[in-house]
C-alpha cells in the first residue's frame, strides 16, 4: 500500500515569498526490510532508480512553483490564495507518485484489477468501474475552493476572446476584466456586505453578465451560493429560504418582492451593488477553507418527494472540473482543426447543469453567451450572430431543432457540439437531428443535482453513435445496478436501480437527515432512483424513473420508451406518456400529443403507430391532443402536472 500526503504548503502574502515549505511522505512496505525486491540481485540499482525518480519529482515541483509565480500571481484575484492555485501542478506530481508510476520506476508491472476491461464490471464486488483514464485530484488536505481551482486552469496567456457576452445587447466582459471584477466584488462582499465563510447567499435573478462574476466571488470567500428559479412563486421561495437559512439575498427589482421581508436583500440592478466592482484600496487577506466546505445549495425534487436543498462541496466541483478539463485537453490534442469555443447557455444558471457549466467554461477559457430568457428564435439568432460552436441542451430542444421549420434559412454552420442531458434522448430523435445537421456532434451526458451533474457521458464520435446511451461512467466513479426488490447487485444487461459513488457525490440534503439517509447509504453510494442497465461494453442506458414506471397488470412500462417512439412520427412535435387509472389493469399508458401545425393525426393513428413497435402490454391505449407539454427549466417532462390535469378533468365528468 502506498500513500501520498502533503505536510505543509505555506505562503506569506508579501512582495517576495519568505516561506515555502513542502513535504511528502511515501509509505510502502515494499521498500522496507521485508521487501523481496530489495533482496534480489540488483536491488541497489533499483534503489538508485527510485532515488533518481523522486529527485526528478522534487525538481519538477520546484520548477512548477516558480513558473506559477510568474504566470499566475500577476493575474488572479488577491482574495484567491496561491497555495490553492498551485493545485493543477500537484496533478503532475500525483501522476508521478501514483502506484502505477512508482511501480514503473521500480521496473515492476502494476497488478491488474479483477475487472472486465470491456464492461468495467467486477464480478467479485458486483461493481462497475470507470473505463476512463483516472483523473488525479489534489489531496483532500490542500486548502482549496472551486473558484480558485477553475480560475487557475484558465489558459495562459489569458484568452483574447470575451469571457461572457449578453446575447440580447452584445455587452461583454473580457478575461482580464472578469478576473478584476471577481477580485473587487469578493473584497466588497467581505468588507461592505459582511459576508464570510459559511454564510449562505440566496440568489433569485435571470441570467445576466454579473451572475457568473457573483458566483465566483462568493465561492472565493467561502460563502455558499444558493440560486433559485426566478419564476418560482413566493411560497416556493419561502420553502427554499427555510431550507438554506441565508445570511443575505441577491435579487433584482423585478424579483425582490418574492422574498420574505426579513431577509436582507441586495439588488443586483442597484447603484450600491454596482459600486462593489470599484477597486478596493485595502485588499483583505485570503480566506482559507477546506475542500469539504459546502460550496452550493442547489434545489432538487430529490430522488423522491418535495423540493430539497442539495449541499455540494468545493471538493465535488473540483473533482468535476478536473475531469472535464482533462477530457477537454485530451480532445483538443487530437483535433485536426482548431475552432473557436463559444458556448451559448440555453440552460438556466440556477440548475446544476448551468451552474457547473459556468465553472467549466471559464476554466477552459471559452466564451459564454447568456440569454436572459430562452426563446427558440432568439437562440437561433444568437448562434448566427456570435458564431456559437457549443450548446448545452435538453432533449426537447434537440427535437425542436430536428423538426422545426424555423431552422430553415438560418446560418448555423458554426455549431460543432451539442451537450445533451436532463432526460434520455432516443435513437429516432438523434438520427433525425443528424440527418439535418450532419456536421454537429451530440455528446450525451447523465447526472443529477445530487452528483454535481456528472455521472456518465460520451466523449468521441464512436461513442456518440451509441444512440439511446448516456455514455460510460465518468473517471473516478463507480456504479452498481441494484434489484429494487431484492437488493441484489446485478451484472451487464440486467435492469435495476443505478447506485453511484465517487468524489462528485453530494454531502446530503440540508435540514433533512431522513432524506439523506434514505438516499445515501453508509458506504457512500447514492441511490439515483433511475431504472438503468449497462451493456457489455460499459455503456449506461437510462430506462426511466423508478417512480414513473406505469404498472400495467404484472408488467412495468417505461414512459420514456413510448415517448421516443412518438417523437419519431413526422406528424407529432412533442409527446408525453403518463399512467391512467384502469379498473382491470391497474394503470394503462395514456399519451399527451402535440400535433405538427396542419396535422390531423387521430387518436387511432397514434395508438396504431405505437402498437406496431412494442410488445402488447406496452402499447398506448389512449391519446389526448394538447398544445404543449409542460417541462421543467432543464427540459424534464412535468408528468405530475399532466396527471393532476387528468384527475381534475375526470372529477368534473
Amino acid at each position: 500500500m502506498s500513500s501520498f500526503s502533503c505536510v505543509s504548503v505555506t505562503v506569506v502574502n508579501r512582495p517576495t515569498f519568505s516561506i515555502f515549505s513542502f513535504g511528502c511522505r511515501l509509505h510502502s512496505h515494499r521498500w522496507r526490510q521485508n521487501d523481496p525486491v530489495r533482496k534480489r540481485k540488483g536491488g541497489k540499482l533499483r534503489s538508485l532508480k527510485r532515488s533518481a525518480y523522486f529527485l526528478s519529482c522534487g525538481v519538477l515541483l520546484f520548477l512548477l512553483f516558480f513558473q506559477s509565480q510568474l504566470t499566475l500571481k500577476s493575474r488572479l484575484p488577491a482574495s484567491l490564495s496561491l497555495p490553492s492555485l498551485l493545485v493543477p501542478h500537484f496533478h503532475l506530481l500525483l501522476l508521478l507518485c501514483s502506484p502505477s508510476s512508482l511501480a514503473m520506476a521500480d521496473g515492476i508491472p502494476s497488478a491488474a484489477p479483477a475487472v472486465d476491461p470491456r464492461s468495467g464490471f467486477c464480478s467479485e464486488t458486483k461493481t462497475f468501474h470507470s473505463l476512463r483514464r483516472p483523473v488525479p485530484l489534489p489531496p483532500d488536505s490542500v486548502p482549496l475552493n472551486a473558484a480558485s481551482f477553475s480560475l487557475s486552469l484558465i489558459p495562459s496567456p489569458l484568452p483574447d476572446q470575451p469571457a461572457i457576452i449578453d446575447a440580447a445587447t452584445g455587452a461583454s466582459v473580457s478575461y482580464p476584466d472578469l478576473l478584476a471584477r471577481i477580485r473587487n466584488l469578493a473584497s466588497a462582499l467581505r468588507s461592505r456586505a459582511g459576508l464570510s465563510r459559511g454564510h449562505v447567499a440566496f440568489l433569485i435573478s435571470p441570467p445576466e453578465l454579473d451572475i457568473p462574476v457573483l458566483y465566483f466571488a462568493l465561492l472565493s470567500i467561502g460563502a455558499i451560493v444558493s440560486p433559485a428559479n426566478p419564476l418560482s412563486t413566493p411560497a416556493e421561495i419561502a420553502h427554499q429560504i427555510r431550507l438554506s437559512n441565508p445570511f443575505v439575498a441577491f435579487a433584482t427589482a423585478a424579483t425582490a418582492s418574492k422574498l420574505p421581508p426579513h431577509i436582507p436583500t441586495i439588488l443586483l440592478d442597484s447603484p450600491r451593488f454596482q459600486s462593489f466592482f470599484d477597486p478596493n484600496p485595502a485588499p483583505l487577506p485570503p480566506v482559507e477553507m477546506q475542500q469539504s466546505d459546502t460550496a452550493a445549495i442547489l434545489y432538487s425534487s430529490g430522488t423522491t418527494g418535495r423540493v430539497k436543498g442539495v449541499a455540494l462541496s468545493h471538493r465535488n466541483f473540483v473533482a468535476l472540473i478536473a475531469s472535464y478539463h482533462t477530457a477537454a485537453k485530451e480532445a483538443e490534442a487530437e483535433e485536426v482543426e482548431a475552432w473557436p469555443r463559444v458556448t451559448l447557455f440555453t440552460v438556466p444558471l440556477f440548475h446544476v447543469f448551468g451552474y457547473f457549466m459556468v465553472l467549466r467554461e471559464v476554466a477552459l477559457g471559452d466564451t459564454v453567451v447568456l440569454m436572459e430568457r430562452f426563446d427558440f428564435s432568439a437562440m437561433l439568432a444568437a448562434v448566427e450572430r456570435y458564431r456559437v460552436s457549443i450548446m448545452p441542451v435538453s432533449p426537447p430542444l434537440v427535437l425542436a431543432m430536428a423538426k422545426s421549420d424555423a431552422v430553415v434559412g438560418r446560418d448555423l454552420s458554426s455549431l460543432k457540439v451539442l451537450g445533451c442531458g436532463g432526460a434520455p434522448l432516443g435513437r429516432e430523435v438523434s438520427e433525425s437531428f443528424a440527418a439535418r445537421f450532419p456536421s454537429v456532434e451530440i455528446v450525451q451526458g447523465y447526472g443529477l443535482t445530487e452528483s454535481s451533474g456528472g455521472i456518465a457521458g460520451t466523449n468521441d464520435q464512436e461513442e456518440n453513435r451509441r444512440y439511446g446511451s448516456t455514455g460510460r461512467i465518468a473517471a473516478n466513479t463507480e456504479a452498481k445496478i441494484v434489484d429494487p426488490t431484492t437488493g441484489e447487485s446485478l451484472g451487464p444487461g440486467q435492469r435495476g436501480e443505478l447506485w453511484v459513488r465517487g468524489p462528485t457525490i453530494m454531502k446530503g440534503y440540508v435540514g433533512d437527515a431522513e432524506a439523506t439517509t434514505s438516499t445515501l447509504d453508509p458506504e457512500g453510494w447514492l441511490k439515483t432512483g433511475d431504472l438503468c442497465y449497462f451493456d457489455h461494453d460499459g455503456f449506461l442506458y437510462i430506462v426511466d424513473r423508478l417512480k414513473e414506471l406505469i404498472k400495467y397488470k404484472a408488467y412495468q412500462v417505461p414512459p420514456a420508451e413510448l415517448e421516443q417512439i412518438l417523437h419519431s412520427h413526422p406528424k407529432i412535435i412533442d409527446a408525453a406518456v403518463v399512467p391512467y387509472p384502469d379498473e382491470e389493469a391497474g394503470q394503462i399508458p395514456l399519451a399527451f400529443v402535440v400535433r405538427q401545425p396542419g396535422s390531423t393525426i387521430t387518436e387511432e393513428e397514434v395508438i396504431d403507430f405505437v402498437r406496431k413497435q412494442v410488445a402488447p402490454y406496452k402499447k398506448v391505449r389512449r391519446a389526448v391532443f394538447v398544445s404543449s407539454i409542460p417541462k421543467s427549466p432543464a427540459g424534464k417532462i412535468l408528468r405530475r402536472e399532466l396527471i393532476n390535469a387528468l384527475s381534475l378533468a375526470k372529477s368534473k365528468l
